[in-house]
């Protein structure tokens, strides 16, 4: 009998109840390759916790072993795997088990795996966990790779999940387009946004404000502008709230103050509602570029949406049109606020 096999059979019971062992990290994969064989799947998340989760600086993957087995025979295994874990209570209680087995995947360069790591992504996703930020690395290189090689649509790189029995979704790909960006390949982010639908995953408001705020991150303001505008006119989404005032934010830091006016009436004119916070935003930055009737302008419209301007604001508006001679714009702005009871 092998010597691992014996370790096995020896010390089984033992690891079964989870108790501390002094074990060599050979001898723990042994064991669990021991359990994955046996089909006894749902033994795995609480034998990663209690054997590995202690020794993670010492142990290599402990998945590792399955590139002895077969393409088709990994995939059957990952599968079960996964679908073994699907009732166990809490749902978070396979993270690591999931977190182990996405790296070793992802590291594994064989193109075969790719959609096999999609799978145990999407499983991540659904079961509440996140994946260690360690995965946006591994998981953009080996998508880029995967598109770059082949020369495949993001469709077709997306479906080809069917092909092991699981089928792509928008937090499947919302977790891609993260990945992308924080990466800074936003331009293949753009990309799997836009392609995501021709794999029946229609993108939602989310998908694009992630790309916006990282283009907002590293001030791409006119790609975030033009992506904002592409994803109200072309898709009838509406941006949230967050992702507005993340480009103006960006648009007032370049000192591109117009461009952040444009935003708010172009906005305003498609019928998406535009917050308090946006337009306060806009007008200090009208204020700091000495562009007070501008600043005018837009706490007239924000009047004319129920907002009033911060009391110091509305002071310096009014200072600002009377310091330039704007005496007719001073006097209508100042009576609206009037109006308003202000």
């Amino acid at each position: 009998m092998r010597p691992c096999r014996r370790f096995v059979l020896r010390f089984f019971p033992i690891l079964n109840q989870f108790r501390s062992v002094s074990s060599s990290p050979q001898e723990l994969e042994h064991a669990l390759r021991a359990i994955v064989e046996s089909k006894n799947y749902v033994k795995i998340p609480d034998f990663i916790t209690t054997e590995f989760s202690q020794s993670q600086s010492q142990i290599s993957n402990p998945f590792s072993f399955l590139s002895s087995f077969p393409h088709n025979l990994q995939v059957q295994m990952v599968d079960e795997m996964l679908q073994s874990f699907i009732p166990i209570r809490p749902r978070y209680k396979p993270k690591l088990a999931y977190s182990y087995l996405l790296s070793y995947i992802l590291q594994n360069s064989q193109p075969f795996n790719f959609p096999l790591a999609l799978a145990v992504l999407q499983r991540t996703l659904r079961s509440g966990c996140l994946p260690v930020p360690q995965t946006h690395v591994l998981l953009s290189s080996a998508w880029l790779d995967r598109r770059r090689c082949r020369l495949q649509s993001v469709a077709n790189v997306l479906l080809e999940m069917q092909s092991i029995g699981y089928y792509p979704d928008c937090g499947t790909c919302g977790y891609i387009v993260s990945s992308l960006c924080a990466v800074d390949q936003l331009a293949e982010a753009v990309n799997v946004v836009k392609g995501m639908s021709g794999a029946g995953c229609i993108p939602d408001s989310n998908s694009f404000g992630v790309v916006i705020s990282a283009m907002c991150r590293v001030r791409r303001t006119v790609d975030g502008q033009d992506l904002m505008k592409e994803m109200v006119v072309e898709y009838g989404l509406t941006p949230d709230h967050g992702t507005v005032v993340k480009l103006l934010a960006a648009l007032r830091a370049n000192k591109e103050i117009w461009r952040a006016v444009e935003v708010i009436e172009f906005l305003e004119k498609e019928g998406n509602d535009v917050g308090f916070e946006s337009y306060e935003l806009v007008i200090e930055g009208c204020l700091e570029g000495r562009e007070y009737v501008l600043a005018g302008k837009v706490a007239m419209w924000m009047t004319e949406r129920g907002f009033i301007p911060y009391i110091k604001v509305r002071q310096k508006i009014i200072d600002g049109l009377a310091s330039i001679d704007e005496w007719k714009i001073a006097c209508a702005v100042r009576q609206r606020f009037a109006k308003l009871k202000s």
